[in-house]
């Protein structure tokens, strides 16, 4: 069962900002697109029809804290793994890493709660993950999950002097 994924693509000219790197609000699309990708690697879409009845998965908690700047053509490896995993809902965690050159280094991390939800006329109630999908998914092992671990603060494991270099761009 996968609890991971991993999506490598090439940063476009139109997702960077006038500074020259990639504009903040990009790497909320590079998540939604690795999420995408790993629905499909499973063999669903993201607009789950597969299933009786449809369901959908909108976003309820996002977040991202940014490293270091990524800039046109820089090669990027979003790495998604699954934190958590409850009966309505689905969390993540995003992983950035510039691969240019065969070096890596880590850019960004992200985080996406989503939860399942039928439409009901236009309303949406939170539903039970379908079992054709939630026995697919698998959360994490604990050496890979922060979540597992001991609870991070919203700026833990981040080096504030690479924070302070990389707004010096700005």
């Amino acid at each position: 069962m996968p609890y991971e994924f991993r999506l490598r693509r090439r940063v476009e000219f139109s997702e960077t900002d006038m500074a020259g790197i990639v504009h903040y609000s990009n790497f909320f699309r590079y998540m939604e697109s690795a999420e995408h990708a790993f629905f499909r690697s499973m063999g669903f879409s993201i607009v789950t029809r597969e299933v009786d009845p449809p369901v959908g998965w909108p976003r309820v908690h996002a977040s991202c804290d940014y490293m270091s700047p990524l800039r046109f053509e820089d090669e990027v490896e979003i790495h998604l793994l699954v934190t958590q995993k409850k009966s309505k809902s689905l969390s993540y965690e995003f992983r950035f890493r510039k691969t240019n050159d065969g070096d890596s280094v880590e850019v960004a991390r992200g985080a996406l709660t989503v939860v399942c939800v039928r439409h009901e006329g236009n309303r949406m109630k939170a539903a039970t993950i379908p079992a054709a999908i939630a026995e697919k998914i698998e959360v994490a092992p604990a050496s890979l999950n922060p979540r597992s671990q001991t609870p991070r603060r919203h700026d833990a494991g981040l080096d504030w002097s690479k924070r302070m270099f990389y707004l010096s761009f700005l």
